[in-house]
């Protein structure tokens, strides 16, 4: 998509440092969209900065934050309801593949850090922004999922024994897909859309490179496929979907199971609780 426009339009973008989402930022900064940038890395987040500027785009909000801490989630939530008065499109990208060695990690809220950044982030981050998603309504979210999906044990979803990072990735990414239906019915009527999709198969970003894989696929194959969802005005009701690139997918059977996506929420909601309690022992703030 060379010719969109978003101008007027919110943009955030996780994960916006590096590969997809540098992609992404650079051509909806490009295309007149107001973006907020989330990193970890405050030097390539004011390098992406300066790119998206040198494409005739506004200068763009950055706000740092380590999604791998629910604290961090929050806090970038807050910022954004504070510093932005609408939000039209998040784009949850951030995501990580494990350790390089395939060691299992935990996150300081003491999740496997694969389910932690790639499913309970963009969870968390979604649910503390639907009030401006739907102030700002119509508007989008799009979650960057993969079409490497491995059934989840709903008993133990993040299993120790016989660890493997792969399966940890596509436990996740299937979490993602799941909750991503969820809140599409959740929010049916009131003009926020949810979708994800796989954007592209290897694409050559610095988490692929870095497992030794040979890529098979552009960044710009990537960004071409997540613009459509972002901006396609024929996808302006489309929600709850998967998509495989450009064209509609099928996501792991256990998607299209009701009853284990609500109790795929339930352990997500009671992971958050227990994170937030941990944090600051009130009530305050719940899922």
């Amino acid at each position: 998509m060379s010719d969109i426009r978003m101008d007027n339009k919110t943009v955030l973008i996780t994960g916006a440092t590096d590969g997809l989402g540098r992609a992404l930022a650079v051509r909806l900064g490009a295309a007149g969209a107001r973006l907020i940038l989330h990193g970890r890395n405050p030097d390539r987040a004011t390098a992406v900065a300066d790119e998206v500027a040198a494409a005739g785009g506004h200068a763009p909000l950055i706000i740092l934050a380590d999604l791998s801490r629910l604290v961090e989630v929050d806090r970038l939530a807050d910022e954004i309801i504070a510093r932005t008065p609408r939000l039209d499109v998040l784009v949850n990208n951030a995501g990580t593949g494990g350790r390089p060695d395939g060691r299992r990690e935990l996150s300081a809220d003491g999740n496997e850090l694969l389910w932690a950044v790639n499913h309970l982030a963009p969870y968390r981050l979604t649910r503390r922004l639907l009030p401006l998603l739907q102030a700002s309504a119509p508007s989008r979210v799009v979650n960057i999922a993969s079409a490497g999906q491995l059934e989840i044990d709903l008993d133990d979803p993040t299993p120790e024994h016989d660890y493997n990072p792969y399966a940890a990735y596509c436990r996740a990414k299937l979490a993602m897909i799941m909750a991503t239906i969820e809140y599409a019915g959740e929010l049916d009527g009131t003009g926020v859309t949810v979708n994800a999709l796989h954007p592209a198969t290897l694409m050559a970003t610095t988490m692929v490179l870095e497992s030794g894989v040979t890529p098979i696929s552009t960044v710009a194959e990537g960004a071409d496929a997540t613009l459509r969802l972002i901006c396609d005005p024929g996808l302006s009701q489309t929600t709850g979907r998967y998509f495989n690139g450009a064209r509609p997918g099928r996501p792991h059977p256990q998607a299209d199971d009701p009853h284990a996506r609500r109790r795929l929420l339930e352990i997500s909601d009671t992971a958050i609780i227990s994170a937030v309690i941990r944090i600051d022992p009130t009530p305050a703030d719940r899922p």
